[in-house]
């Protein structure tokens, strides 16, 4: 892989990539030696021409994704160590080999070095998904390498980029299988609860693994209770509550697919029968449903993924939350979250504190929810963390 070209920031301008944050904004940048074009692998210097990292290059705001903070090779070899890494870690913290769950995710964007790639693992299938056209042009020296580092395990890997690059490079991008084939979706487990995802219809890459743990905790709280998880997708946790005994659950989403998907999936839990599912809008479902539930699950897409919007998805969360604080039983627990990458904890916070003052009831944080340890936050990249949640006791 050549590099195309090289380039200079201006003075001052340095300091972040020096702190290893792996962004290099197109404001920054001084001078260009070469044209380079998207996807090109570039390297950055300083003014004083002091070598500071190299990555893949796109027109727009992020000019330079950094993958390097060292003058490297990226060529297979480079690629497979950051696999074997990725690997090794979630080795460490118990996901691979885990016989109570087989579905994770194995590469994290900057989080594992890799910016603008995830790749999740279901069972034997690995879901390769690239943000980046630099990342998308290295696909088949990272499958090579998932191939190697499982030693077999994998019985395919599925190029889902299609979705997800820049538009430009979508539309010349095909889903596809780039090692073996398989059938559209399995029956995969998450702490022993069981689950159908399609990696090729299906949102993101078939299902949402970044709240595994946060549903393992609702099924603490949700015996004998009457639960409703509004914006449901798959249902995750409508079967945590189903199987953690609930008397009742009912799963709100306004897709018709998504809805299906949830009653697919609540068929596979322990008790089918005490689930209701409604293709519905979250705000027109909860009209005349005063203290109707003892837990309620708010869990939204993105209200906002630029900064430009954010106002108005702060206004969005805000409404969101005072209309269930106003609507669950007093003494209910009202799990809420938030996936805007725009919108940090503390102005989450802040939000749901201003719902709690419209709604007028008295509200205590229980606890304070993130993503879990496959999808890393590296400490230099704080951006990371764009999973952020409230469990609350309602007054």
């Amino acid at each position: 892989m050549n590099i195309t070209a090289k380039l200079y920031l201006a003075a001052g301008k340095e300091h972040s990539l020096k702190r290893f944050h792996p962004w290099v904004f197109s404001g920054a940048i001084r001078k260009m030696e070469g044209e380079p074009v998207e996807g090109d692998v570039v390297e950055v210097y300083s003014k004083q021409r002091e070598f500071l990292g190299m990555g893949h290059y796109a027109p727009g705001s992020i000019a330079v994704r950094i993958f390097s903070f060292e003058q490297v090779e990226p060529n297979y070899d480079f690629w497979k160590s950051k696999v074997q890494k990725a690997y090794d870690y979630r080795l460490q913290v118990g996901l691979i080999g885990n016989t109570h769950t087989d579905v994770y995710r194995l590469l994290y964007a900057e989080g594992d070095g890799v910016p603008g790639l995830i790749v999740d693992v279901y069972k034997d299938t690995a879901v390769l998904q690239a943000h980046s056209l630099g990342m998308h042009n290295a696909r088949h020296q990272v499958a090579k390498a998932l191939q190697e580092v499982y030693g077999g395990a994998l019985k395919a890997i599925y190029d889902k980029s299609a979705e997800s690059l820049p538009q430009k490079a979508a539309a010349e991008a095909k889903n596809g299988y780039l090692f073996g084939e398989s059938s559209a979706g399995t029956v995969v487990t998450e702490n022993e609860n069981q689950f159908f995802v399609d990696w090729e219809s299906g949102q993101k890459t078939g299902f949402f693994i970044d709240q595994r743990e946060n549903r393992e905790l609702l099924a603490k709280y949700v015996k004998d209770k009457s639960v409703l998880n509004t914006f449901c997708y798959t249902g995750g946790f409508s079967v945590y509550s189903l199987n953690a005994g609930a008397k009742e659950v009912h799963s709100v989403d306004s897709s018709k697919k998504a809805i299906e998907l949830t009653e697919r999936n609540a068929a596979l839990s322990q008790a089918p029968d005490r689930h209701e599912a409604f293709a519905i809008d979250t705000f027109e479902f909860l009209r005349g449903k005063e203290d109707r539930y003892d837990v309620i699950i708010l869990d939204p897409p993105a209200f906002a993924k630029s900064q430009n919007v954010r106002h108005n998805a702060l206004m969005g969360y805000k409404r969101l939350n005072a209309e269930a604080m106003r609507k669950i039983k007093p003494g209910g627990i009202l799990f809420t979250f938030s996936c805007s990458q725009v919108v940090d904890k503390y102005l989450f916070n802040n939000t749901v504190m201003a719902a709690a003052i419209e709604a007028g009831r008295n509200i205590k944080i229980m606890h304070h929810l993130s993503q879990p340890a496959d999808h890393p936050i590296s400490i230099f990249h704080p951006e990371g963390e764009y999973l952020k949640g409230l469990v609350l006791f309602v007054e």
